[in-house]
């Protein structure tokens, strides 16, 4: 059985190459819904339908578990999607996504003034404040901000004015911050750039970063579940739209697959 990776788009595909670098023996399935990318300017529903669909195409692949690596889906439905597919034949499955790892990270910090800029569903969705919360308490100042024009900027490998995007939003808050959080796997594009900019007066968070030693901690606590996993080194990459864009920046991620 294998991990598979779910996104909206080929952002997830920094997080798989980041864990397939820390965790290397196991079989990954990357699958990216690039005919409906962005997620973040779309209903529950959609995001729902979209996510649950793509989860089921994953199960068909043997995967036992599961990466929502978009945020946006991470926080409008991780919750259902568990409720609801972790049942009968997938009772033994397991499904996470990279809020809750992210959040962790957030505390771990010990930092106090703390700006997020995200999708716009993600923003609304305030799940980065409430699992913050059930953690600090008011402790921690967090500033969440939509930057929709980011996610299709990266798709289009438009990095220079992605980046710029990014630190005009975050400089036109009131508040300096001192952990900058990119809650968005599109973001780990342009997280160098940032700490170019920001240099030391701000801490840069990014999920490529994050998500491997979490994934890693929780496979050691779940013995259960690692023991299932197969390990042949096998990468397998599955997309909803194709193009040679699509096909170059996977190259670039991941070499030949």
């Amino acid at each position: 059985m294998k991990i598979g990776f779910f996104d909206s788009g080929l952002g997830g595909l920094t997080i798989l190459k980041a864990v397939a670098k820390e965790l290397s023996e196991y079989d990954y399935v990357f699958y990216g819904d690039t005919a409906n990318l962005p997620y973040g300017d779309k209903s529950e529903e959609e995001i729902n339908r979209l996510t649950r669909a793509g989860v089921e195409y994953l199960f068909d692949k043997d995967c036992h578990l599961i990466i929502i690596a978009c945020n946006t889906a991470s926080a409008e439905t991780l919750r259902k999607l568990q409720t609801e597919l972790l049942v009968g034949k997938h009772k033994e499955k397991r499904i996470l996504g990279v809020i809750i790892p992210t959040v962790e990270a957030i505390v771990e910090s010990n930092q106090q003034n703390v700006s997020l800029i995200a999708t716009k569903r993600t923003v609304e969705s305030k799940k980065y404040d409430a699992e913050l919360v059930k953690r600090v308490g008011e402790r921690t100042k967090l500033i969440s901000t939509a930057v929709p024009g980011l996610v299709p900027l990266i798709e289009l490998g438009d990095v220079h004015f992605a980046t710029n995007l990014a630190i005009n939003t975050l400089k036109d808050g009131n508040t300096k911050p001192d952990l900058i959080v990119l809650a968005c796997t599109h973001y780990t594009e342009i997280k160098l750039k940032l700490r170019d900019f920001f240099g030391d007066s701000a801490i840069i968070l990014s999920q490529d970063e994050i998500i491997p030693p979490s994934l890693k901690k929780y496979l050691v606590a779940h013995p259960e579940i690692e023991s299932l996993l197969s390990k042949d080194k096998q990468r397998q990459i599955f997309l909803t739209e194709h193009s040679q864009k699509y096909d170059r920046i996977i190259q670039q991620f991941l070499g030949s697959n």
